[in-house]
């Protein structure tokens, strides 16, 4: 059974960043281990012994590593601004590899966008999120059938996932970080939303 432990997230698990697990363990396949919840990328300033959810965080995370391995093999998730994108490199460093798959979805970009973008070096795949989610879209993406998926617990889905994440070549159009921020709308503030 593979612990977090002996993967790359075990850094990231010891800073307490891994929150809201809809699933943290290992998975049916030997040597990987999966994650599906959120990541704290900035933490707010906490008083005493007081716990506060963090400033800004990844939501909707996917993602695998392999025990033994340096870096992490997939990774997707949803963040309010493309500008988050640098914190999540800050956060992740040197667990992020130049033939990972990495799939950013960012809420202030236009919907018909479609970038990749190199960063930190590894290159992210950068999609728009509006009123989907994050499995939804890469399930569209991957052109995987929900059927397919229906009857598979979270950790398979997530491994289904990432193995059609690996073989995934979209041809986006390429541009720097710098060019993305430019071209990023302000972030949504959502009316009506849970407190």
């Amino acid at each position: 059974m593979t612990s977090i432990a002996a993967t790359p997230l075990a850094e990231i698990e010891a800073e307490g960043r891994l929150l809201s697990p809809v699933f943290k363990g290992a998975t049916a396949r030997p040597g990987r281990f999966a994650f599906r919840g959120e990541i704290a990328l900035k933490f707010q300033a906490s008083l005493a012994d007081e716990k506060r959810p963090p400033e800004i965080k990844l939501d909707q995370v996917m993602t695998v590593a392999d025990a033994g391995a340096t870096t992490i093999p997939f990774l997707t998730g949803m963040a309010p601004s493309l500008e988050h994108l640098k914190l999540l490199c800050e956060v992740l460093g040197d667990k992020l590899s130049a033939d990972g798959k990495y799939f950013f979805f960012a809420c202030n970009l236009d919907i018909s966008t479609r970038y990749r973008i190199p960063y930190g070096g590894a290159t992210f795949y950068v999609l728009p999120l509006d009123e989907s989610t994050v499995y939804n879209e890469l399930l569209d993406l991957f052109r995987i059938e929900r059927s397919d998926l229906k009857k598979l617990d979270t950790a398979a889905k997530v491994l289904a996932i990432a193995d059609a994440a690996a073989r995934f070549d979209g041809k986006f159009e390429e541009i720097s970080f710098e060019q993305g921020l430019a071209v990023m709308g302000p972030i949504k503030i959502r009316e009506n939303r849970p407190v």
